[in-house]
């Protein structure tokens, strides 16, 4: 089967979520629902669709899914319920390419963000439940060579940082002097790299895509032992 190709993201999508962002409303967005439809939805199903033999090459387990809902694309739908921010509409472009055994966003997987202000590639596991946060500290507290060499080749840290939540305090069952205790401190394991805005429109953007994802495999599969899954 030949691989989808894709000559980059249209530069009226940043136009549409720009406008989005001024006027979050339903009226808005329902007399722009024609917009959004060419301009955001169908470039990102083609984008994932182009993603999906990259993908296969660095990892089998991890799935590439163009599918206006249930698939790799997140909603623009906010669920307003449970959150401080009240709009209806996301105003970024949200796409988790996630682990095959993963239910929701919170299960490892490689990620690709658009917002005016800032696009990034992502990679990790965003928010884990205690239990698997629990796994992933057991396994860098028993195998700290093996995290250090990861988080510190050359073509990882070139590219990526280490972001997200972390305790204030040592979590329990670590000393403070552990030499690996701001890891392990870690509430979110997850490692961003900027995206250029330009390299949005651009027909190499799955490629560079790729490129940034083989150098986020091994922090990836890292990942996925401490919690059993196949990488």
């Amino acid at each position: 089967m030949a691989a989808k190709s894709f000559s980059g993201f249209p530069i009226e999508l940043l136009h549409f979520l720009h406008e989005l962002d001024a006027n979050n409303h339903r009226e808005w967005f329902n007399a722009n629902k024609s917009r959004y439809e060419r301009d955001l939805l169908e470039p990102a199903l083609r984008f994932i669709e182009a993603m999906q033999e990259p993908l296969k090459k660095i990892s089998p387990h991890f799935c590439a899914i163009a599918k206006r809902t249930g698939g790799s694309l997140m909603r623009i739908y906010r669920d307003t319920r449970f959150s401080h921010e009240k709009t209806p509409y996301k105003t970024n472009v949200g796409i988790q390419f996630r682990h095959e055994q993963g239910k929701d966003v919170h299960a490892p997987g490689f990620y690709f963000h658009i917002e005016p202000e800032q696009s990034f590639i992502g990679a990790g596991i965003w928010h884990p439940e205690n239990q698997v946060l629990s796994l992933i500290r057991k396994q860098i507290d028993v195998r700290p060579d093996r995290w250090k060499k990861i988080c510190r080749a050359k073509a990882f840290r070139s590219r990526f940082e280490l972001a997200g939540d972390s305790l204030k305090r040592p979590p329990q069952g670590y000393p403070a002097d552990h030499p690996l205790i701001e890891d392990l401190r870690r509430k979110d394991h997850i490692a961003v790299a900027e995206i250029q805005t330009d390299d949005l429109f651009s027909k190499n953007i799955v490629r560079k895509t790729a490129d940034c994802f083989r150098a986020s495999a091994s922090y990836v599969e890292f990942l996925c032992q401490a919690l059993q899954l196949k990488f």
